[in-house]
């Protein structure tokens, strides 16, 4: 392997000048410290869906690649860089690198981004790929790694991104499966719907302006204003442009008053209109105008017998709504994910267990998660939603009474396998009691701590809201 990549380097030293010289040394500059990668992953966060998905996952990639390439093989595998003067002055790199040669973290980073971003979309991978075999190239081009340090750190960079999906399946294309309505309105020009908008949602802007063009005689409100025009207007559908806290306020209101939902996804992540199958306002232009839509399945939760509590996704007991306020304070100073992870970590270093009764049986727990029909994959990181319409919650809670359970939950976590774990349970039921037998806890849905408590009753609610989708 040396002799070969020492023939190599000959080889390419050999090659005549040209411009492609400064392009190779600016572009090797330009991805140290994955800088390039990480302002790639920046451009594509600011369209929702794919782009999002594959810029986010780009970055979890090139953490493991950087570490495995990095902080680990470089350490074990130590080896000198190639000579300088195999190549021309001209090719150099003025300031050369002193860690070991292989592998090559460049091409690390590169491969782990770019297999990344293509599994997420194909045709952006096609996009990213040439950029990212250049910079690999580039490293072999200044002189500073071998080509077997590119090789290995492409394998390694590839092998980390494809192991994202232990613990982040690809998310699913179509929309969850659902009831099919055959009785919805066609609302021309939007007359008797009324559309809440949250502006402060996701990073798009206020779509109001864009709301009042495509239905001109829709009425534009929000979210406090809701229950008021709901009583007076008589409205004969409801619409919701925000993200999942938003578009579970307006579900409530919707479900319980039987009218039908119009989503037009503006929020961050937009669980709930990915799973139904709204992709945006002309999708949703189009099913209002034919009448078209599903009938979809939502949840509820009764608190001390207050309620009830509707909810489109998840609820939750435990950690997660200590975690959200914690989340909420920290946010305004560090921004929202940075702030959901500092509060992550805090919380499951400190929490302490709920003693609980769940259908009248005794258990310890550490958190109780309740999702709104059965999610995938198995596991404490439920990410997709393949059906609306079973009529089941899905309940996964991580036991407390095992030894070295909150090690052996971060081990499954960071692992992939809690599913394997006997600190993880999964049922999915149609209904569930939960009394806390330790006084009274907050209860989280979509995101939003709601009341404290220490009896829940949970209940699957089937077809309970008709959605427009074309």
């Amino acid at each position: 392997m040396n002799r070969l990549d020492e023939a190599l380097m000959r080889h390419s030293g050999r090659l005549r000048p040209s411009p492609l010289d400064r392009g190779m040394k600016k572009l090797s500059k330009a991805a140290n410290h994955s800088v390039l990668w990480l302002c790639v992953a920046g451009v594509l966060a600011l369209r929702k869906g794919r782009p999002r998905r594959a810029g986010l996952r780009g970055v979890a990639s090139i953490a493991g690649a950087s570490f495995s390439a990095s902080l680990v093989a470089k350490r074990l595998l130590p080896r000198r860089r190639p000579a300088a003067e195999l190549l021309p002055v001209h090719r150099r790199l003025t300031k050369r690198p002193t860690s070991s040669s292989f592998p090559s973290g460049h091409a690390a980073s590169a491969a782990a981004f770019t297999t990344a971003v293509a599994m997420e979309s194909p045709a952006l991978g096609a996009v990213v790929a040439p950029v990212a075999a250049a910079v690999a190239y580039s490293r072999v081009h200044t002189g500073v790694h071998w080509p077997s340090d590119v090789a290995a750190g492409a394998l390694i960079g590839a092998g980390a991104a494809l192991l994202t999906r232990r613990w982040w399946p690809i998310g699913q294309t179509e929309a969850a499966s659902a009831r099919e309505h055959h009785a919805l309105e066609q609302l021309i020009d939007g007359e008797g719907l009324v559309v809440v908008v949250n502006p402060a949602s996701g990073f798009g802007g206020d779509p109001s302006e864009d709301i009042a063009r495509t239905w001109p005689k829709a009425r534009v409100v929000e979210v406090d204003e809701l229950d008021t025009v709901v009583a007076d207007y008589g409205p004969r559908a409801l619409g919701v442009a925000g993200g999942d806290g938003t578009v579970a306020a307006v579900a409530a209101v919707a479900a319980a008053n039987r009218l039908p939902l119009v989503l037009i996804p503006a929020g961050t992540l937009n669980h709930f209109a990915r799973d139904v199958g709204a992709t945006g306002l002309e999708d949703a232009a189009r099913a209002v105008a034919a009448g078209d839509g599903v009938l979809v399945d939502l949840a509820a939760v009764t608190v001390d017998g207050e309620g009830p509590r509707w909810f489109v996704n998840t609820a939750s007991l435990g950690g997660y709504p200590d975690m959200v306020r914690l989340r909420d304070k920290l946010q305004d100073r560090w921004g929202k994910w940075p702030a959901a992870a500092i509060a992550l970590f805090k919380v499951l270093r400190t929490s302490r267990p709920l003693r609980v009764e769940l259908n009248g049986e005794r258990h310890l727990v550490w958190m109780l998660f309740v999702g709104n029909g059965p999610y995938r994959p198995k596991g404490f990181a439920p990410t997709m939603r393949p059906a609306l319409d079973r009529g089941l919650m899905d309940v996964r809670y991580i036991r407390a009474d095992t030894r070295f359970s909150r090690a052996r939950f971060f081990l499954g976590a960071l692992l992939g396998s809690l599913n394997q774990s006997r600190t993880y349970k999964h049922l999915e039921t149609r209904w569930l009691d939960v009394r806390v037998l330790d006084g009274s806890v907050a209860i989280a849905t979509d995101g939003e701590v709601g009341p404290t408590g220490s009896t829940f009753q949970f209940r699957a609610r089937p077809a309970a809201l008709a959605v427009y989708r074309s």
